[in-house]
């Protein structure tokens, strides 16, 4: 099973296991890992699944489409290379290792 390391804006490191098929940010949810909201259950309706995503692992994940980059416009402080909903991001083999990090906070 794949393993997701989620780092919270203070720092603190949670690293879990995510089943295939699922999202990073119901690996979050499942987890209670703090700092993803997922307001919208992950229907790509909000931005509260917001993330950044660890440079080593950008160019390694699907193109950001544009459903979801209009509603990262609606994320604190987006930063136009990093940036993710993690709702829209299947888990899969290839991302054992994912680091992702929160903002500081959901809106």
């Amino acid at each position: 099973m794949p393993k997701i390391t989620y780092i919270t804006f203070d720092g603190s490191k949670h690293t879990v296991e995510v089943p295939i098929g699922l999202t990073v940010m119901e690996g979050a949810r499942d987890n209670n890992i703090p700092g993803i909201e997922a307001d919208c259950g992950g229907a790509c309706a909000c931005s509260t699944c917001h993330v950044y995503v660890d440079k080593d692992w950008i160019n390694k994940l699907p193109p950001v489409d544009d459903i979801e980059r209009d509603m990262l416009d609606f994320a604190f402080e987006p930063d136009e290379s990093s940036s993710r909903l993690t709702c829209q991001l299947e888990v899969t083999e290839k991302l054992d290792g994912l680091i992702v990090k929160m903002p500081e906070k959901q809106i």
